[in-house]
């Protein structure tokens, strides 16, 4: 099966600028990895290992040092450097305060409709309603403002506006950390039923080690901006290398004995 995303020798440095010249003070080595259609990756790593980064990386936030990113073997920036914004789409973590508290629901998504497509106000208004009803909303809920809906519509409104430009790759960066945990499970199954409806490639960025192993095909771990490891879920939970990952599994492991 040939490449949905192909990443090749990402790199970004982040430098400090001061009178006594530049500092860096973060560097993320290059990295290289594919995504298949259909697939999950999970990226895990301690607080400041480059996750984040990543992902900012990925969607277009920050522009990389060094390296491609590809989508289905095409550069996600054109000869005009413009990014295809609508290839690549992110889930945030704090989806509630990601949503504008002074706008509905519909009007957030007909922004990004007329920002990235030519599509007349009556189309822009069906794909809003087909969105909203695939990801278990009403179409009414597209009139509602950010304090109208629950904590569990919060997060489908969040994949939403991640689906509403029919993306190839969803970027998820700790979409559950701040969920109840009834709320969590509803939205990984959710994620896991538009993935296989819609042949979405999902990067997940995540410390909650059980939804890893339930939802991920393949895990990438990052230390201190650099790789460290990599591999299929299975194995790098069952066989973990390095130092880092055996730590954190075991800790999860002793977790799940202790309940």
């Amino acid at each position: 099966m040939n490449s949905l995303l192909t990443v090749s020798g990402l790199s970004y440095r982040k430098n400090k600028n001061s009178l006594f010249g530049s500092q860096e003070l973060f560097r993320l080595s290059p990295l290289s990895f594919e995504l298949k259609r259909g697939e999950t990756m999970a990226v895990m790593g301690e607080n400041g290992s480059g996750k984040s980064l990543l992902a900012k990386l990925l969607v277009g936030v920050l522009e990389p040092e060094g390296g491609s990113i590809l989508l289905n073997g095409e550069p996600v920036c054109n000869t005009s450097k413009q990014r295809r914004f609508s290839a690549i789409r992110m889930i945030f973590q704090h989806s509630k305060e990601s949503l504008n508290p002074g706008l509905t629901l519909g009007r957030q998504l007909d922004e990004a409709l007329i920002l990235n497509t030519g599509m007349s106000a009556s189309e822009r208004k069906k794909q809003i309603e087909n969105t909203l009803i695939q990801v278990g909303m009403l179409p009414e809920h597209q009139y509602f403002y950010r304090h109208m809906l629950s904590e569990g519509q919060h997060q489908r409104a969040a994949v939403a506006r991640a689906l509403i430009l029919n993306p190839q790759v969803i970027v998820a960066d700790e979409p559950f950390a701040a969920l109840d945990p009834s709320v969590r499970s509803q939205t990984a199954n959710l994620l896991m039923s538009l993935q296989q409806q819609l042949g979405l490639g999902f990067i997940f960025i995540s410390h909650n080690l059980g939804i890893v192993r339930h939802i991920s095909d393949r895990i990438l771990v990052l230390e201190k901006g650099q790789v460290i490891e990599s591999g299929k879920t299975e194995v790098i939970f069952n066989w973990p290398k390095s130092e880092y990952t055996k730590r954190t599994i075991q800790a999860h492991q002793e977790l799940i004995s202790g309940q």
